[in-house]
């Protein structure tokens, strides 16, 4: 099986090079060769190898764009697939074609029938999680992306003079690094981090986790958890939490009901990929604050992961009033249906855009224009979340609040999940990672030659690849000219 395994992933990367001959991709070099004080100046720094930061490194390379991207993980650990999730499959379809880019050989389905046939793909439901790691790995390797693992971005500081200057962290030390430009793909809390109740700070810290945080779910074996909220995450929690030989798990639910229906499901159709970010600033604003508002409905096999358990309990209409802890070391939680004892609590409460909390922007952050800069919602729409998204460009770059203030922000972009409500759903999730990517790539290209108009004029000046070379033909002798006679 691991020998038929190799020989079709030899034939899927051979299709893929000859895929790639035939389009003439990458490009050829076209780029201007920057250098500052001697040293070379970095065309895109990504920050972050995950999905998206393969995918947009991926798109800028076949524009012949060289980024390089940095990523804090050890190889083969970018992102969460591995390291914080934990639902068994993924929830989005299998079919979707993800950070493909138009490639029929570098998709998931190309990859999976390579090896195990196409039988095997017809019979699979859902990718599971731990083989979508396995697949990016894959995607990592056959795009040849220069990766710099273990890398950490400790500041990065636009300039006046056309570049970005970022301290980067790694096992040889900290070094200052020069790119033209700066593209943030880290990822759903990449732009701040856990959003928590003001509650949680009752709750010492060794009592209690977030649900991205990296957990010994062993540690939890025998004991009485609680998990608030009702999502993806919380599921996939608790179920973590049970299958590790929890005492009990208990859902705390502020909802009535869960919700049944994912609207963003229904929103998705190339017409909104390729419109929203054209559309008003009221039908923006209106479309992400409804799909929100409705929530998405946890997957119905993370749902039932749970209650398979009977010491599980849904506890619905259940918000948490207060929270004491006694001197053992134990939870008492409030609520109107009545009083939990627990031994650990796990805030499935989703994430916020927080740029004061990541040090790395401390330079930007007071800077950058937000949506609550922009726009003034209709009253009933409230939402922090789309309040404190930035106000992107048509090229996922930052604007700055306060013109001139900040020079050069506009050569960082955002790629990952806050650009939603500027350009939709296109840099966080699989269905359209592929869209958002190009659209990222492309506007990047043009932006490069525009800078730098002046020399490839001279480039088009000074090419000289004759396509004739004047053999082709004789010249015709002079035409004879006749005198007439009177």
């Amino acid at each position: 099986m691991q020998a038929h395994a190799k020989n079709g992933l030899d034939l899927l990367e051979a299709r893929l090079r000859q895929d790639l001959s035939w389009l003439e991709l990458p490009s050829k070099p076209w780029m201007i060769k920057k250098s500052h004080e001697g040293k070379p100046v970095i065309e895109v720094v990504i920050i972050g190898a995950g999905m998206a930061g393969l995918t947009a490194g991926t798109a800028l390379s076949l524009l012949g764009i060289h980024p390089v991207l940095f990523d804090r993980a050890p190889e083969g650990y970018e992102g969460p697939w591995v390291t914080t999730a934990r639902m068994e499959t993924l929830r989005s379809p299998k079919q979707l074609t993800g950070p493909a880019l138009g490639l029929p050989a570098l998709t998931f389905r190309a990859w999976f029938e390579a090896q195990f046939g196409e039988q095997a793909w017809i019979d699979l439901d859902k990718i599971p999680r731990t083989q979508w790691m396995e697949y990016l790995r894959w995607y990592r390797k056959i795009t040849r992306l220069e990766i710099r693992n273990e890398h950490l971005v400790l500041e990065v500081n636009p300039r006046e003079d056309q570049l970005v200057e970022l301290l980067v962290q790694h096992p040889k030390g900290i070094e200052k690094i020069l790119a033209r430009r700066v593209v943030i793909a880290s990822g759903r809390d990449g732009l701040g981090g856990p959003s928590l109740p003001d509650f949680a700070n009752k709750v010492p810290s060794q009592l209690r986790a977030h649900s991205s945080d990296s957990l010994d779910y062993h540690s939890l074996k025998g004991k009485r958890v609680g998990v608030i909220g009702a999502g993806a995450s919380a599921m996939d929690s608790a179920a973590t939490a049970l299958e590790c030989g929890a005492k009990s798990v208990d859902m705390l639910i502020r909802r009535a009901d869960l919700p049944r229906i994912n609207k963003g499901k229904g929103a998705g159709n190339p017409g909104l990929t390729h419109g929203h970010m054209d559309l008003p600033d009221e039908w923006k604003w209106r479309i992400r604050h409804y799909i929100q508002a409705q929530q998405v409905p946890p997957p119905r096999g993370s749902t039932l992961r749970v209650s398979k358990h009977g010491n599980a309990r849904f506890n619905l209409g259940c918000p948490i009033n207060d929270i004491t802890v006694s001197a053992e070391r134990s939870l008492t939680i409030h609520t109107p249906k009545g009083i939990f004892e627990l031994d650990f609590l796990i805030f499935a409460t989703g994430f916020k855009i927080d740029w004061l909390a990541r040090p790395e922007y401390a330079v930007i952050a007071k800077h950058l224009r937000t949506w609550g800069n922009r726009y003034q919602h209709e009253v009933g729409l409230e939402d922090i979340e789309l309040q404190d998204s930035p106000d992107l460009g048509a090229n996922f770059d930052l604007r700055e609040k306060i013109p001139g203030e900040c020079p050069g922000l506009e050569r960082i972009h955002v790629f990952c999940y806050p650009a939603a409500l500027s350009h939709g759903t296109v840099s966080g999730d699989i269905p359209a990672i592929s869209d958002g990517a190009k659209r990222l790539a492309q506007g990047i290209a043009s932006l490069f030659y525009r800078e730098d108009i002046a020399d490839h004029f001279k480039n088009i000046q000074n090419f000289s690849e004759p396509e004739i070379m004047g053999d082709e033909w004789s010249a015709s002798p002079p035409p004879q000219i006749l005198t007439s006679i009177k």
